[in-house]
């Protein structure tokens, strides 16, 4: 008996459901980006995502793993050779959907699924950004307690001359 899979039903039997699966996969590692259904879009991200995690690995066992799936030895090869390589330091999130306005013949839901293009450097640089701001905001807030500081001392030396100038015209009378 076959095992139902998770998620929405795509065609109308489990071969109609991995072929739809298929193609969509091979056109999103050939153009980068399609655009399908929400359903669709749910359902290949993590199909998709699983065969970029065999391209990681880039073994012979793991080729043949993905040729199971993805019947285009060019798409197979520019995934081992491009698309796996980028991915190289990211764990996972190698997808994104964004949903886009409804299709305009029958009003389905549709989105956007592409590969991610930024490395995960750029955040790593993002949050050295962020602390290089944070360091400089301290140091302004540090510079006017330290002005409040040297107002505060001339303001002291300012009554303690005062009151010497006072004594003294005490001491005269």
């Amino acid at each position: 008996m076959p095992k139902p899979t998770k998620g929405a039903r795509l065609g109308g039997s489990a071969s109609h459901q991995k072929a739809i699966l298929a193609n969509l996969a091979t056109a999103l590692f050939e153009h980068g980006r399609i655009t399908t259904t929400e359903a669709k879009a749910k359902r290949l991200r993590p199909y998709a995502e699983k065969l970029i995690t065999h391209a990681k690995a880039g073994s012979l066992a793991n080729r043949r793993e993905v040729m199971k799936d993805i019947r285009d030895k060019d798409i197979v090869h520019a995934l081992f050779a491009e698309i796996g390589p980028h991915f190289a330091d990211r764990n996972g999130g190698y997808t994104r959907i964004i949903k886009t306005l409804p299709r305009k013949g029958d009003n389905a839901p549709m989105a956007v699924i592409e590969l991610v293009q930024e490395k995960t450097a750029s955040s790593e640089a993002n949050r050295a950004t962020r602390a290089a701001a944070s360091k400089a905001k301290a140091a302004e807030e540090a510079a006017p307690a330290d002005e409040a500081a040297e107002e505060t001392a001339e303001v002291a030396e300012e009554a303690a001359a005062e009151t010497a100038a006072d004594e003294a015209a005490d001491e005269a009378k």
